[in-house]
């Protein structure tokens, strides 16, 4: 296979991602336990963190993978979904992997599925790529982010050395629910007997449903870590961090929003138990200093403001509007540049963001087949008095509010990662 052959391969299996109301009757790990079998069970031939969580996910993957390269690791690093190129997903030490790569490793897969005897979802082909990848490059371990709650997931044929819950909150209920308990029981899928458990969820009872899992160890945020401090600092934030082994005191954090301190006190403590030592404190900083969050309130432009982040469900829209008012807080008006996918209620996600503040609320339709229109969107802003108008595509939006904003305002592109994605190519290729 060539590149476009394996984007061609992996577009003709079920992607549940783009599917409208997608649900898996049935789950199973059957034919992702098939399919790595035949590949020889790469998973295995390296240590795993595994990561889950509503929110958070990605940020906590992503430093708990600079600290590791940091310490002198090679690490392999699996996340989804991508902003702009699927090879984001798989990456080395922070680099997604190369086209010829990519390629190779997913006709690899190909070649072996009608041996596999299976016919595997989008996201199985490609995590099972992932792994095998990660083993054909020798990584000393694999940073593995959850697609989707983690019990049933398709990364769940991995055992974590160490299981990362970052937070539980109502999302994805169309799958578990409707209750958060119900959640946290999906999420507790991936602590294996043996594991150590880093738990960044505070509730009580979901706390215990973890617990309950069978880790052989448990470290609890605000028990055995926290970050203690939690300053703004130009370009990101300046934190105080204490983990079960030591203590990080002025710690520079290159991401916006109060709640990075906590990923990051999550990821510093994962990796300290993967080690099972404190880190050189010296390795915390510069790890920590490197973290790059593209499309996590990823400041694009000045004069006007212009900031991207993926704030794709009701907890996310809520923080997005706190970091705004905290970290940003323009002297101008705001002009937000959002799109929903269904599942959404375009409203709710409009009230928790902060758009009935916004001088004008640009609507537009995300590049998905599960896309709320622009215009339903539009109809649901202006129902709570927004001044708003739609705009397609995503790039005819971004230009629309751009030509709106004065020198002092901000522009905010938010709500589906398809949204930001496509608004970030634009302003990239953007004179």
């Amino acid at each position: 296979m060539d590149y476009p052959d394996a984007l061609a391969y992996l577009d003709a299996h079920i992607n549940l991602e783009r599917m409208i109301g997608a649900r898996r009757d049935q789950p199973t790990l059957e034919r992702m336990q098939r399919l790595v079998e035949v590949l020889g069970d790469p998973q295995r031939a390296y240590p795993v963190i595994h990561v889950t969580g509503t929110n958070g996910k990605g940020s906590t993957v992503a430093m708990i993978t600079r600290l590791l390269v940091e310490h002198g690791l090679t690490v392999g690093t699996y996340t989804s979904p991508h902003l702009e190129r699927i090879n984001e997903r798989i990456a080395r030490n922070g680099e997604p992997i190369r086209d010829e790569d990519f390629a190779d490793t997913i006709s690899g897969v190909a070649d072996l599925e009608v041996v596999a005897g299976v016919r595997p979802s989008y996201f199985e082909a490609l995590t099972a790529a992932a792994f095998r990848w990660f083993a054909d490059v020798a990584v000393d371990v694999a940073v593995v982010e959850v697609g989707l709650l983690g019990r049933w997931d398709a990364t769940n044929v991995a055992d974590g050395h160490i299981a990362v819950v970052t937070n539980v909150g109502l999302d994805h209920t169309e799958y578990a629910g409707p209750t958060r308990a119900h959640i946290a029981r999906e999420k507790a899928g991936i602590v294996k007997p043996g594991s150590t458990l880093v738990l960044g969820e505070t509730d009580p009872e979901l706390a215990a449903i973890f617990r309950d899992a069978g880790p052989e160890r448990v470290y609890e945020r605000d028990v055995d870590f926290a970050c203690v401090a939690n300053e703004l600092a130009l370009g990101g934030r300046l934190i105080d961090l204490r983990t079960p082994a030591a203590t990080y005191p002025e710690v520079f954090l290159p991401l916006h929003g109060r709640h990075q301190g906590d990923n990051a006190a999550a990821a510093l403590c994962a990796v300290e138990a993967f080690f099972d030592a404190p880190l050189d404190p010296d390795v915390v900083h510069r790890g920590l200093a490197s973290v790059t969050m593209p499309g996590r309130f990823e400041v694009m432009g000045h004069r006007p403001l212009v900031i991207l982040d993926g704030a794709h469900n009701l907890a996310g829209a809520e923080v997005a509007a706190q970091v705004m008012d905290d970290d940003f807080d323009p002297v101008g008006d705001r002009v937000y540049v959002v799109g929903f996918l269904r599942g959404r209620d375009p409203a709710d996600m409009l009230r928790s963001l902060g758009a009935t503040d916004a001088a004008l609320v640009v609507c537009c339709t995300p590049p998905s087949p599960r896309a709320i229109p622009a215009a339903e969107t539009a109809a649901a802003a202006t129902g709570l008095g927004c001044e708003a108008v739609a705009v397609d595509p995503v790039e005819g939006a971004v230009a629309r509010a751009l030509d709106s904003a004065g020198e002092d305002d901000a522009v905010f592109v938010t709500g589906s990662l398809y949204v930001v994605g496509a608004a970030r190519g634009y302003l990239l290729r953007r004179p």
